[in-house]
């Protein structure tokens, strides 16, 4: 999948889920936009996905790759599971045993229970991030498990994963000098994916607010590839790409970005419907004044439908503005 997005300058839209319904929202918009595509689980989505009671975000990421394995086989496109921001003080915790849950399927013959994973340790100083991201690349590769890492700061915050709105300017974006450390660190160990910072945030900001500069993935790439030749291409990851303007998306595209994650969007529109359907139906969801309400608009079923449908919309408008629409190679490999 990296390889053809590279080629084909394109990239797969990659959407947090923490529910069968927003799974089936993802793999229902995937499907119908005949896009390959990127599922990701973050370890408060496992959390929520296993239960109240059991707050588990490892057998919660478990099984929603599980379900994920099943759907998917009805969807003729290729599926990739991923695990997002992962620290480093809770990746023994959650990576590894995700790691060792591969490795165990792996020996029973099946194929990958995720096919990626992100360690996010760039709150550490580069070199001790980068010592870090070797020891789970190795993991990784063993498994045939691509790492994803990063180097800079993504401003806001996400499920957990903050770079705070008070963080210094100049941390926002990845220098050249970065870049190149990454690589002379992590080439040769296995297969990773590269979330370089160049001013994006986490969340929805109003227009103007978050200062994009795609030239610095531009700029990196050059540096790396004029010292180690063309093969040195990263495959870059544009974090926060909710809200973000479509001509930078775009202009991302032909820097080498094959993967943008978006949620803080699709958790919008998923909810929008519900609160239209709440406030158009008050006396039908509610038992108002000793009535009974209307069973048909408090079934959960009734607006989770359209929440799931309002996300599919949503994530076919982040393929088409990927170029991703109608380029899936399942089948061809």
């Amino acid at each position: 999948m990296l390889d053809a997005a590279q080629k084909g300058s394109y990239a797969y839209p990659a959407v947090n889920i923490s529910s069968l319904v927003t799974l089936n929202a993802a793999l229902k918009a995937f499907s119908d936009a005949k896009s390959d595509g990127i599922i990701q689980m973050s370890t408060g989505g496992g959390q929520f996905a296993s239960g109240l009671n059991v707050k588990d975000d490892v057998l919660g990421c478990i099984v929603l790759a599980e379900a994920a394995h099943r759907l998917a086989e009805r969807h003729n496109v290729l599926i990739a599971l991923h695990t997002d921001h992962c620290q480093p003080e809770k990746a023994d915790k959650f990576l590894k045993p995700l790691i060792e849950a591969t490795a165990a399927r792996r020996a029973e013959g099946k194929g990958n229970l995720f096919q990626s994973h992100m360690l996010d340790a760039s709150g550490l100083p580069l070199e001790e991030n980068m010592k870090i991201s070797k020891e789970y690349l190795e993991l990784c590769a063993k498994n045939e498990i691509i790492l994803e890492v990063e180097a800079g700061v993504v401003g806001g915050e996400e499920d957990g994963a903050a770079g705070g709105h008070d963080t210094p300017s100049e941390k926002l974006y990845t220098t050249p000098e970065d870049m190149l450390a990454v690589y002379e660190a992590l080439n040769g160990i296995g297969r990773y994916m590269f979330a370089a910072t160049f001013g994006n945030v986490h969340g929805a900001y109003k227009p103007g607010s978050v200062k994009l500069k795609p030239t610095i993935l531009k700029e990196g790439q050059k540096a790396v590839m004029a010292k180690y030749g063309n093969a040195a291409e990263f495959d870059l990851v544009f974090h926060g790409g909710s809200g973000s303007e479509k001509s930078e998306i775009k202009e991302t595209l032909a820097y080498g970005v094959i993967k943008m994650n978006i949620d803080t969007d699709t958790q919008y529109v998923f909810t929008r419907p519900i609160a239209d359907h709440m406030m158009k139906n008050y006396d039908g969801v509610l038992k108002v004044e000793g009535e009974v309400g209307n069973k048909k608009v408090y079934d959960p079923r009734s607006y989770l439908k359209k929440a799931e449908q309002a996300m599919a919309d949503r994530m076919i408008e982040a393929c088409e503005d990927l170029d991703s629409v109608g380029k899936t190679i399942f089948g061809k490999v």
